[in-house]
């Protein structure tokens, strides 16, 4: 399947590279190779998501870098009350907002730009995550022996077309005061591809916030599907915050991979927080590759109706004395479904880690289903590590409790479904966006958070 997209990169390669800069189009030979030696990864048992079904709809993709016409006050009406951020706009994968560069080297904007402008950067980070093949490992599946990959072919394919995206580069030393945000929008009038790309830089002791909004637009009647690559490499002692947030409707598809890599005593906290979805498969993989580095992986699920969501995340501890604190939660009403697999690895070596993994899984109707496989992997002395999984219902006798007391039950079960959501929200570093999530996750429950048709969350 594979084939039909190798076919369009060769016959449109001038085209592709002429709206590029040369650091990218250096990459795309070798992730052709790769597509074509590995094709595109297929679902295990435990996920639903099918990304070679996916991706074999005849989609459009803007290789001549159409401009989608756009008024930011009409589209981009999505915002984050009284966290004052700077914010940057990205179409399908175009930015649309202007590049800043300030007088301490920060640099937010045009990755196309970046790398013309600072080729020896780029290429210095550009693709080296995404593209970087780890050898297969071995998953215990009913006493038969299963090997898994990186989804080096969807990065690949992303490779193969990634004509620009954005990138935030941070100077050693450098604090970022004001969150970034990066309001991203599908919008099409026919089905569309979009490869989106996204760099993250933070130099040694670096500091910075960005937050990450995914949101649909349909023109008319489509499906859209956003193939995501994001990059992150905290330099040693740098602090970094990563928020995704998705609020797409049922048409669109989301394949979305997020590259970590920490050095010495850096602090990285990831969110993935998924209110509206069509089908999203989301993988995090984190390196910890220096001593004391210390990762917060977060996330949340809320879905109804037919909708898919599967987490997939990897932390390696490869240095001692790191730290890991891992908790996903899904909420699944209707005939949802949703997985998560998680896999921790101690290499040998990573002496002291402390790794705690936990999924909690809350079923409203006997239609959903739910498949949660936490998977922790020691080779090291002396570590602190822990991992599991649980799937139920709402509780009866606090629903009896409640309604005692004169809640209705239509209410007791939002507050009690909020509750369940309470410690993951509450990971959150930054205030501002973690008091707009509760009230986002209250409007979700209570079915009153629009499904994105026109980018607008309603106040």
């Amino acid at each position: 399947m594979s084939s039909q997209y190798l076919d369009l990169y060769r016959t449109q390669r001038a085209l592709i590279d002429e709206h590029a800069a040369p650091v990218l189009n250096a990459q795309r030979e070798a992730a052709a190779e790769v597509l074509q030696r590995v094709g595109l990864s297929r679902p295990k048992d435990y996920t639903h998501v099918d990304p070679e079904a996916l991706l074999a709809a005849d989609y459009s993709i803007n290789l001549a870098r159409y401009v989608v016409p756009t008024d930011h006050n009409d589209l981009f009406t999505c915002a984050v009350p009284e966290l004052s951020t700077s914010v940057h706009y990205l179409v399908n994968e175009q930015l649309v907002s202007h590049t800043r560069e300030g007088a301490d080297g920060v640099f937010s904007g045009s990755l196309r730009e970046f790398a013309l402008r600072y080729p020896d950067v780029a290429a210095r980070y550009y693709n080296r995550l995404a593209m970087n093949e780890e050898p297969p490992y071995d998953v215990r599946s009913q006493g038969t022996n299963v090997t898994a990959h990186r989804p080096l072919g969807e990065a690949a394919l992303n490779t193969l077309f990634c004509q620009d995206g954005f990138v935030l580069y941070v100077p050693e030393g450098v604090t970022v005061e004001r969150p970034i945000q990066l309001i991203s929008l599908l919008r099409a009038v026919e089905d569309f591809m979009a490869c989106q790309r996204i760099l993250i830089i933070l130099g040694e002791g670096a500091k910075a916030s960005v937050l990450v909004c995914d949101h649909a637009s349909q023109l008319r009647a489509c499906t859209l599907l956003s193939l995501q690559v994001t990059e992150i490499f905290a330099g040693a002692y740098s602090t970094l915050d990563f928020y995704e947030l998705e609020e797409h409707h049922a048409d669109c598809r989301r394949l979305s991979s997020v590259y970590v890599e920490q050095q010495e005593g850096s602090n990285v906290a990831v969110g993935q927080y998924a209110l509206t979805a069509g089908q999203t498969r989301n993988r995090v993989y984190i390196d910890l590759c220096g001593h004391d580095a210390n990762t917060r992986l977060y996330g949340l699920c809320i879905a109804d109706r037919t909708q898919k969501v599967d987490n997939i995340t990897y932390i390696r501890h490869r240095a001692p004395k790191c730290q890991s604190d891992e908790l996903f939660k899904y909420v699944l009403d209707e005939e949802a479904c949703g997985s998560f697999v998680g896999r921790i690895l101690v290499q040998e070596g990573a002496d002291k880690t402390d790794a705690h993994q936990t999924d909690r899984n809350l079923i409203l109707t006997p239609q959903c289903h739910i498949v949660a496989r936490p998977e922790l992997e020691i080779y090291a002395d002396d570590v602190k590590c822990s991992h599991g999984a649980t799937t139920g219902q709402l509780d009866p006798a606090a629903l009896f409790y409640m309604r005692t007391r004169g809640i209705p039950e239509a209410e007791a079960r939002l507050l009690l479904m909020f509750a369940f959501m309470g410690d993951v929200i509450d990971g959150i570093r930054i205030e501002p966006l973690r008091d707009r999530l509760k009230h986002l996750v209250e409007k979700r429950f209570r079915g009153e958070l629009d499904q994105c048709r026109t980018c607008a969350i309603k106040k």
